[in-house]
């Protein structure tokens, strides 16, 4: 067999070398040519387009401070301006989305800015105001102030059309260096639980993204705007392949939104819902691991007022298959409130449909803590956990407090807790409530030290807390 197998590629190889034709020549090198050509072509194509973005802004009061989410990996800022104590400037990326001006970005590139300047490849200066944000997706829209004419544009692509494995390009101003172009290919789709925001549907790539790159374009072979990029995953500071980037067409629906209104209005149920696994699918008899179960709702909620209550899975929304949280939140908050849906669920063995109205999804902003309220011995001040403070700080945890405010360099901060940590445990002892946080303190308050079980970003972690 191995002898007739050598035959055979002999005289296939001699074939063609009668024939005139060499097995490692011209079509090959054709083939890198106009791809190196098309490429060469994009990044020119794109360029224009993509705007250094320098933001001035206040440096944020302490008590703002505290109430940020803890541990930002993908933070842009400089260090302070030696004369202005004040203040900062945070550099980013951003994409001219139409010929009216308008400019997209990242949320936390612009976020507090009182003077925001964009540079173009051109080097054309020109001062923007700040037409709306979206922190739950982390979308901004600015818009330059004196509009030029011939500003350059890119062409929206269809993100829900590109595939992993394609080709993509990524322009932006890392580190400051102005209008950088790398390319890579497109490594996953729809990523979720990154932790970035509340509306998560990531394009990953292995194109080379790194701090500055932030609002900047990713773009398939034709040169569409394909996705925004955001962020990077990095243990270093420094790009390691894994990048994330908001799809165009969720960025095209923010945007719109924003133009049009300001701001960004979603559609709301009010149910609290969980995913369904093999062992809650098989305690409610249902035969999938599809859908969601509703866990409770809430109280004043579109839901309340309609038919649906605890227990019930949640199989479609207006005919659509639900496939997980994340995918029936996106689903619902694109309605349009006032309006009404058609929910199947399953309930007891049996099918159902539900018809119910589509509330306004309340504003998660966090209510600042009354000024009478006081730090206690450790350095903190808590508060019950509630569905809003879920949201904002993505608990997956029904009971225990959350650190609300933080006193620096205190025993808290020192043992390493930060403001949005849930504290789940102390001393062993579950705390499901500020009264039993209060309860416990007091128990062990001659202890220098405590043994406390807190959660951020889904993770437990214990820490030591020092009295000393």
């Amino acid at each position: 067999m191995k002898a007739k197998l050598g035959v055979s590629l002999l005289v296939i190889c001699m074939g063609a070398i009668t024939s005139g034709k060499n097995l490692h020549a011209q079509p090959k090198d054709a083939s890198l040519s106009m791809l190196n050509e098309k490429l060469v072509e994009v990044s020119k194509k794109v360029t224009p387009a993509v705007v250094n973005i320098s933001a001035h802004r206040e440096r944020a009061s302490k008590l703002t401070d505290q109430l940020r989410p803890p541990g930002n990996p993908f933070d842009e800022n400089l260090p302070p301006l030696p004369k202005t104590p004040d203040s900062r400037i945070s550099r980013g990326s951003g994409i001219i989305f139409n010929e009216k001006g308008y400019i997209v970005t990242n949320n936390h590139v612009i976020k507090d800015a009182a003077n925001i300047k964009v540079t173009l490849a051109d080097k054309r200066e020109f001062r923007c105001s700040v037409v709306g944000t979206d922190p739950a997706t982390d979308i901004a829209v600015i818009k330059i102030d004196n509009l030029p004419k011939n500003l350059p544009t890119l062409k929206i692509g269809n993100s829900d059309a590109i595939r992993v494995g394609e080709l993509v390009i990524a322009v932006g101003n890392p580190f400051g260096f102005s209008h950088t172009v790398t390319m890579g290919i497109v490594s996953a789709m729809g990523r979720q639980n990154v932790g970035l925001a509340e509306y998560e549907e990531y394009i990953q790539t292995d194109a080379a993204i790194n701090p500055g790159n932030s609002g900047g374009a990713l773009v398939n072979i034709k040169g569409e705007l394909i996705g925004i990029n955001t962020a990077i995953y990095s243990r270093s500071g420094g790009s390691l392949g894994i990048g994330f980037a908001i799809p165009s067409n969720m960025a095209r629906q923010v945007v719109e939104e924003i133009v049009k209104n300001g701001t960004v209005v979603r559609g709301w149920l009010g149910v609290y819902i969980q995913d369904i696994t093999k062992d809650i699918a098989q305690s409610f008899n249902y035969g999938k691991e599809s859908g969601v179960l509703v866990s409770d709702v809430m109280k004043g909620s579109p839901a309340e007022k309609s038919a649906i209550k605890a227990g019930d899975i949640i199989t479609k929304i207006d005919e659509r298959e639900i496939v997980d949280v994340h995918h029936l939140r996106k689903l619902v908050a694109w309605k349009k409130p006032g309006t009404s849906v058609k929910v199947s669920i399953f309930r007891e063995g049996k099918d159902l449909e539900i018809k119910m109205p589509v509330g306004t999804l309340p504003k998660r902003e966090m209510a600042l803590i009354p000024a009478l309220e006081r730090f206690d011995d450790i350095g903190i001040t808590v508060k019950n956990l509630t569905e809003e403070l879920a949201y904002k700080w993505r608990i997956k945890e029904q009971s225990g407090v959350v650190v609300m405010r933080m006193k620096d360099y205190s025993p808290a901060f020192n043992a390493g807790i930060r403001v949005g940590d849930l504290i789940r445990e102390i001393e062993r002892k579950p705390v499901a409530d500020t009264r039993d946080y209060k309860s416990i303190m007091t128990e062990h308050s001659q202890r220098t030290r405590l043994l406390m079980l807190i959660q951020r970003a889904g993770v437990n972690k214990y820490v030591v807390v020092n009295r000393e």
